[in-house]
């Protein structure tokens, strides 16, 4: 059940409210030889209205009847016979998420993105990204299968309705950034067109702009033939800039700042779980939202493993607000999971935290627990991996209990 608006916002309103919007959320993805061990590192912040809930929330595995609907946050569609196990950072109120991994180690993250297709049509009720987000999760098990059933029913069922319950003038086209164990596209949407950039080595992130330029891998059929017939590409005068053509505004900075970040803390190639948790964390940047009406309200990192050495990627979770005063809880997909039903963010002043010290301390053991796993110093069940996000989110709440009783 969906909550009632807080509040409604006028016009003059909602063009200010939009405008710190654009400066919001920012996906990453570093790939070999960027990365240490083969490994590819994923990373998120969900930069939301900070009255909404986030969850995280998983989801086994499932078959359906043949025929069977499923029922998004807007509209029904048809359901895949199988839908593979998902663990998503979402808000609470859709059915769709911010980002997520599924159970064969393929991660997405979407963005909001403004382009000169956006108008009046985006108000009607279609598929939100953050479902098609998750429809990828749930029905491929590899980063370009996700591509494929994510642009499929984009052009199918197009994209749009209200993306906040609390602002529900709020719309939006999106971006995204793919991953898997070999590989990462950038898939990037102007209403049901769209294009993609293959991503095989080193860095790239992606924020509230189109950023696909003339290096555009896959596209929908007819996008540059919309983009002619709209006045927006002259082939006489070269291919298409897809950014160029379709996008709306500036490059923003804080996309600058994230891609400065990426380079100089993978230049050595030892790019880890832990250096993508301080790009996270970097509030100067604008990429950590730590105040105003937009805040981080959660944050995502994966370490995926490569695939021939049989080791278990590994997701991180704040399932809190801000990362900086975050602690990062590890998740490992394994048979029945257990997954604590008190992710909820405790509140202490954000530069005067009692428990900051401990919860960083908390955060380096289990760092350090799950890289040894990964890297085969220690077999698997020596972690119990199936229910050591639990675990760690019980250590985290005992740690902030511990403080509140003082």
């Amino acid at each position: 059940m969906k909550r009632e608006h807080k509040f409604e916002i006028g016009k003059s309103d909602s063009s200010s409210i939009m405008g710190s919007f654009v400066h919001s959320c920012d996906t990453f993805v570093a790939l070999p030889p960027a990365t240490a061990n083969g490994f590819v590192v994923f990373g998120k912040n969900s930069d939301r209205p900070s009255e909404e809930v986030q969850e995280v929330l998983y989801v086994k595995a499932t078959d359906h009847p043949a025929g069977s609907k499923l029922q998004c946050t807007y509209i029904e569609i048809d359901q895949a016979e199988h839908t593979h196990a998902v663990i998503l950072s979402k808000p609470a109120w859709m059915w769709g998420a911010e980002m997520g991994s599924n159970e064969h180690g393929v991660c997405i993250g979407n963005e909001a993105v403004w382009t000169k297709l956006n108008g009046p049509q985006d108000h009607e009720e279609k598929l939100l990204g953050m479902d098609l987000l998750r429809l990828g999760l749930e029905r491929a098990i590899t980063a370009r299968k996700a591509l494929d059933v994510i642009t499929e029913l984009l052009e199918k069922h197009g994209q749009g309705g209200p993306c906040s319950d609390i602002i529900p003038s709020m719309t939006y086209h999106n971006s995204f950034i793919i991953a898997d164990q070999r590989e990462a596209w950038v898939l990037e949407t102007v209403d049901r067109f769209w294009a993609a950039e293959h991503v095989t080595c080193g860095v790239r992130n992606i924020s509230n702009h189109l950023s696909i330029g003339k290096k555009i891998d896959l596209m929908s059929k007819n996008l540059e033939e919309n983009a002619f017939q709209k006045g927006l590409w002259d082939p006489s005068k070269g291919g298409l800039d897809f950014a160029r053509a379709f996008g709306e505004g500036a490059t923003d900075r804080r996309y600058k700042c994230g891609r400065k970040l990426l380079t100089e803390l993978s230049a050595s190639g030892g790019f880890r779980e832990k250096d993508m948790f301080t790009i996270l964390r970097d509030v100067d940047s604008g990429i950590c939202m730590s105040s105003g009406f937009f805040v981080s309200t959660g944050s995502q990192v994966s370490v995926l493993t490569p695939p021939d050495t049989h080791l278990p990627c590994c997701h991180w979770f704040t399932a809190t607000p801000n990362p900086r005063n975050s602690m990062f809880k590890p998740f490992i997909f394994c048979p029945d999971p257990v997954i604590s039903e008190d992710i909820t963010s405790p509140t202490f002043p954000l530069s005067e935290d009692p428990a900051k010290n401990d919860i960083d301390k908390l955060e380096a053991e289990y760092v350090e627990m799950v890289e040894k796993l990964l890297s085969g110093i220690s077999p698997e069940n020596s972690i119990k991996v199936k229910d050591i996000l639990k675990k760690a989110v019980d250590s985290e709440i005992r740690i902030y209990s511990s403080f509140l009783e003082m």
